[in-house]
């Protein structure tokens, strides 16, 4: 990071103090970048109650297409649009990556070894995310620190050095049940998975609901060891 990348970054962490409010520091952040500040959505919880945070500020959203989402996340999908109607803008894989991985390895290679897995994600969701920030300072995310254990010590605002940009999670210390709240407060629409014990939803051959006692990111690349199972979309200094 440079030094004046540095001086930026501790200046937004002065004016997005803990005092201010999740809805105060988005519309700080949305005065003070106009054009510059983009929120990727999964329409999880969290992503449904930061779209309605930013419906009407001038930030950009978008959505990553693997091509292999559950039928239940394009519903959720079109009834965000309609019930927002605000853009959320479309990113997909590379049709000749895509083609050629899965032509070399078949369409389930993911099954097979954590290094396919991987490959599959940076195919399938890193690049298209790296297009899709591109232009941004800033990128707001629904992360959470009740996820994994890797976010508990995250902080809500953090330099991301491989697309350099800052990062802001301004959910980051919110509980499940304050985001089901608000989603049910406001009547949000929602992923109807998540009434089914899906939690962490991604693509369908790579998600699973969890049982009683098992942790957030448990329903994720299952077959995995637990310290393994990050995507590459989020990576922590």
């Amino acid at each position: 990071m440079s030094t004046l990348q540095k001086i930026e970054l501790n200046d937004l962490i002065q004016k997005l103090s803990s005092s201010v409010s999740e809805t105060d520091a988005l519309h700080i952040l949305a005065h003070n970048y106009p054009n510059q500040i983009v929120f990727s959505t999964s329409f999880s919880y969290e992503d449904q109650v930061i779209m309605h945070l930013v419906r009407q500020l001038d930030i950009a959203v978008f959505t990553l297409d693997t091509g292999r989402l559950f039928e239940q996340t394009y519903e959720t999908w079109a009834a965000t649009k309609s019930f927002f109607k605000k853009e959320i803008r479309a990113f997909y894989p590379d049709a000749q990556a895509l083609g050629e991985f899965i032509t070399q390895h078949g369409p389930d290679s993911f099954y097979r070894s954590v290094e396919q897995r991987k490959t599959c994600c940076q195919i399938r969701k890193v690049q298209p995310l790296k297009r899709a920030l591109q232009g941004y300072k800033i990128w707001i995310t629904g992360l959470r620190a009740e996820h994994s254990e890797n976010r508990k010590n995250m902080p809500q605002l953090e330099w991301d050095p491989h697309h350099q940009l800052v990062k802001y999670h301004p959910l980051l210390y919110w509980s499940t049940q304050e985001v089901k709240d608000y989603v049910k407060k406001y009547q949000l629409p929602y992923n109807h998975l998540h009434e089914k014990g899906f939690v962490s939803i991604g693509c369908a051959p790579c998600t699973r609901a969890i049982g009683e006692g098992e942790n957030f990111r448990a329903g994720r690349w299952w077959w995995e060891d637990a310290d393994k199972k990050e995507c590459g979309l989020h990576i922590h200094q």
